[in-house]
């Protein structure tokens, strides 16, 4: 695994857990010689994750689109691509990753992560996804997940190939070693 995209928030959150966690995830990444693909701005959480990457020598791909790329700041990173909108980046962000991890974030980083399980779920993808559950973030959405299950519109084994954590331990290896199943959706 060479590369992680990382979805999260444009902002910090309410909660200092949410930034520490985002810098330790980011120091992790680069000393373990992981890169780093995400948003590509110096805003809210995904800022401090790509800051932490390279304060520690690793390297950041960032993507982003024409319009955001006016609006807000850009770190000193790696590389940045700069592209038409949010369909050619999320493209681009999910052909250049080995894997997925979810932070805390608002409407878009829902999005990211609902369209990489789908892709998952319909074996457009066999890389790991995970969540990162920090404070309890993703709770709600996990008890959909379960509803979801119980009422018929999602199955157990695509549920089972989300790795969910509640903090940043062991979580490369656990992506390392993670084997998606896929299951067809219509059988």
């Amino acid at each position: 695994m060479k590369k992680i995209c990382v979805f999260c928030g444009s902002s910090t959150g309410n909660n200092s857990i949410y930034r520490e966690t985002a810098k330790n995830l980011g120091t992790a990444l680069a000393l373990n010689n992981v890169g780093l693909v995400y948003g590509g701005g110096d805003v809210g959480l995904m800022g401090i994750l790509a800051r932490a990457v390279m304060d520690n020598g690793g390297h950041v791909t960032g993507i982003i689109p024409e319009l955001l790329y006016k609006k807000v700041p850009h770190t000193h990173i790696t590389e940045l691509f700069v592209v038409k909108d949010m369909h050619e980046r999320k493209s681009m962000m999910y052909r250049l990753s080995d894997g997925f991890i979810c932070l805390p974030g608002g409407i878009g980083s829902l999005e990211e992560l609902m369209e990489v399980f789908t892709w998952v779920q319909l074996g457009y993808l066999q890389k790991p996804v995970c969540i990162l559950n920090i404070n309890d973030y993703y709770s709600p959405l996990l008890m959909q997940f379960d509803h979801m299950i119980k009422e018929g519109f999602l199955k157990e084994g695509h549920h089972k190939n989300l790795i969910i954590k509640n903090n940043i331990d062991n979580i490369l290896t656990e992506m390392f070693c993670h084997k998606t199943a896929y299951e067809d959706k219509w059988e």
